[in-house]
């Protein structure tokens, strides 16, 4: 596996966004559970019905990260801030790109996948596996990162 994939998101035109949607998650694990209900929304209103299953895959994922290893790190410093995590879900004609944004500067990393046992360590690489790209970059005010995830979509009518 490359290390790391990118640092920042492929180009997109920001003018050509069809649809974008995003939303707050308390710094609690059923955040998780909640990303997950705002990605199906989302994904039947934008009528991706048929990524919904990778989709929310990597959304528990990088959602699952965040809460475990980007607020970790932070948490002396979040005092009084609320939902220091932020989901964002955002449609080009034929991409999406789901984004994490949370506190944390640690880069994030992908652990050996040589222990088939562990219960843990291998989100990443779920990431990897069920998106068509992935990575992160710094937030531009310091404060924190983005992990995203970047999916192609079909055309309309498309096989």
């Amino acid at each position: 596996m490359l290390e790391p994939l990118r640092q920042g998101l492929p180009p997109l035109d920001p003018a050509a966004v069809s649809d974008a949607a995003s939303c707050s998650l308390p710094a609690r694990y059923e955040a998780v559970r909640e990303a997950r209900q705002f990605t199906r929304k989302t994904c039947e209103q934008w009528d991706l019905d048929d990524r919904f299953d990778d989709v929310c895959l990597v959304v528990s994922e990088l959602v699952t990260n965040a809460l475990r290893h980007g607020l970790q790190a932070c948490a002396p410093r979040l005092t009084g801030q609320e939902a220091p995590v932020r989901l964002h879900l955002m449609r080009w004609t034929g991409r999406l790109v789901c984004a994490v944004r949370d506190p944390s500067h640690d880069s994030p990393a992908t652990r050996d996948a040589d222990d088939f046992s562990a219960e843990s360590g291998r989100g990443l690489l779920l990431v990897e596996s069920f998106s068509d790209s992935w990575g992160w970059q710094p937030m531009r005010s310091g404060r924190g990162k983005v992990v995203w995830a970047l999916f192609l979509l079909r055309p309309p009518g498309g096989e």
